[in-house]
Parts: structure tokens; C-alpha cells; sequence
């Protein structure tokens, strides 16, 4: 079997939980001052950032075609037709829509599509345990049963400290933005579980304020001292990324993954200010290969 994702995933973890089989990615695009980029392949997250901040102009992404999975599934099925697909949310996204469509046209494919309803951290901490699965010889079906457990109990939440690029994208409403910008309300999001939406989980009136949401609501989730497995990626705001691991440290037992940009694909949607966490009982993960 082989295992698909898009470039909604963030996958940074140490070597030693970095599977040991090929995960095979189909790339959002990113078209900006009229160039057009693939996530992570001809554009890194910290150069999206840097032409934003260089710019008036606003980012435009587009999801995988449905002849991008199928150019995918084509060519790996030369080798083994059996394909795991594992795609970011189909609340936020059609890519996962785009992978059906793609399937179909691959016949000669046999391909199983997971619906993650997550992104980001949460996304990357599912694939790469799929893969660690896939290479120690468990089943399709436990893989997907693994995939769906380590989902259900991790939490990914985020601020951000300007709403210009929110706003432009439609994540919130242009009114509704305006006036928040005004204020300079920053909103705490949070990925729900039953559609796999962003919701809006509180706001604060100063970023460090935000920052401190972000614990308050992990404190909501776990109480004080409990073992988690934690990871903070951020758009390109390394100082804030500092900050909040510093402030999380003290309070649970951390599991820490890598600090690191989130993917060019998300990012492009908030410019350089978004910090967030994911986080989920250290003892989902205990007994995986």
C-alpha cells in the first residue's frame, strides 16, 4: 500500500518519529503578482512571506485538480494499486472532493480516501503515523482506525495578530473583519471535529492576550500536568511561537514537536502573524511503531 496527502499537512517531527516510507504529496498553488507557485515545491513558506511583506498584493490559492490525484494514482498504482489517501478537511478545503474525482478516473487504482476534518500539525502527526503503521505491516483498516483515533484527540487552535489577509480570503466576513480590525479584536480559532470547520473559540483585545487564550483553552482540555504532545507552528512569527512555547511549558508535561512555518498553502491565508498549537494526550501515540 502507498500513502497520499496534500499540502494542507505540516509534517515536522523528529528523525526518529519521520516514517520510513515515501509519502507521496499533491501540491495546492499559490498565485501571487501574477506567478503562480506549488506549496512547498517551487515556493517555501518563508519566501511566501517575504514577497507578501515586499507587496500590496494578495495571495490566491487553489486547491490540487481533480487530474493532479489522478496523475498521482496513476503512476503509483504502476508499482502497487492499493493507495491510503489522507487529505485535509473537506470543511475548509475541496481537495478531498478533488481526490474522489481523481480516483475515479483511475480505474486500475484502488484507493481509500480519509477525511481528516483537521489541517497543519494535527494533519502531519496523522500521516506520518500512517506511514510508520504502513511500514511495521498493519492493515489498511487499522491504519484508518489509527488515523481516526489520533484525529479525535488532538486539538489544533490559533491566533493571528492582523486580519487584513482573513478578511481578503472570505475566512471571515468583510464586515464583520472590518470591525474587528478596527478594534483590533484577535479572534481564537479553533478546528471542530463533526464538519471539520474553523469556529471561533474566543478573542482577545492584545495578542499576548490571544496567546494566553490559546493555553486557557488547553487548560479547558487537560488539566495542569498532564502529559501531552504539544507542537506550535507559526506563518512566520518566530518571537510569538517563542513565547507561547515558553508559556505552555510550565503548565504540562511536553511532548514538544519542532517549532516550525506552517505550509505555504495554509499561510498564504493569514500573512505573517499566525501562531498556533496542536496538542493531544501523549498516551494516543504509546504502543505505534
Amino acid at each position: 500500500m502507498q500513502i497520499v496527502t496534500d499540502t494542507g499537512m505540516d509534517m515536522y517531527l523528529p528523525p526518529e518519529l519521520v516514517p520510513d516510507v515515501d509519502i507521496h504529496i499533491v501540491r495546492h498553488t499559490i498565485t501571487l503578482d501574477g506567478q503562480t507557485y506549488t506549496s512547498g515545491g517551487t515556493i517555501s513558506a518563508a519566501e511566501l512571506q517575504e514577497k507578501l511583506l515586499r507587496t500590496s498584493s494578495f495571495p490566491i490559492t487553489s486547491q490540487p485538480a481533480a487530474g493532479d490525484f489522478a496523475a498521482m494514482y496513476r503512476e503509483l498504482a504502476k508499482t502497487d494499486p492499493d493507495i491510503l489517501s489522507i487529505q485535509m478537511s473537506s470543511g475548509l478545503s475541496g481537495t478531498l472532493n478533488a481526490a474522489k474525482a481523481g480516483a475515479e478516473m483511475v480505474p486500475e487504482a484502488n484507493v481509500t480516501i480519509v477525511d481528516t476534518k483537521t489541517l497543519c500539525a494535527a494533519l502531519g502527526w496523522q500521516v506520518a503515523a500512517a506511514g510508520r503503521a504502513l511500514k511495521a505491516g498493519w492493515s489498511k483498516e487499522k491504519i484508518i482506525e489509527l488515523v481516526h483515533q489520533i484525529g479525535d484527540a488532538t486539538e489544533s487552535i490559533y491566533t493571528i495578530d492582523d486580519l487584513k489577509y482573513l478578511i481578503h480570503g472570505g475566512r471571515i466576513s468583510h464586515m464583520r473583519g472590518l470591525i474587528a480590525s478596527m478594534l483590533r479584536i484577535r479572534p481564537l480559532i479553533g478546528v471542530e471535529k463533526v464538519g471539520g470547520t474553523y469556529a471561533q473559540m474566543g478573542m482577545a483585545r492584545t495578542f499576548d492576550r490571544a496567546l494566553q487564550g490559546l493555553v486557557d483553552i488547553m487548560l479547558k482540555k487537560h488539566k495542569p500536568g498532564t502529559e501531552l504532545r504539544v507542537q506550535v507552528l507559526h506563518s512566520y512569527h518566530p518571537k510569538a511561537a517563542e513565547h507561547l512555547v515558553a508559556m505552555i511549558d510550565p503548565i504540562f508535561k511536553c511532548n514538544w514537536m519542532p517549532v516550525h512555518l506552517m505550509s505555504p498553502a495554509l499561510a498564504a491565508h493569514t500573512g505573517s502573524t499566525m501562531v498556533g498549537v496542536a496538542f493531544a494526550p501523549q498516551a494516543v501515540f504509546e504502543g505505534l511503531p
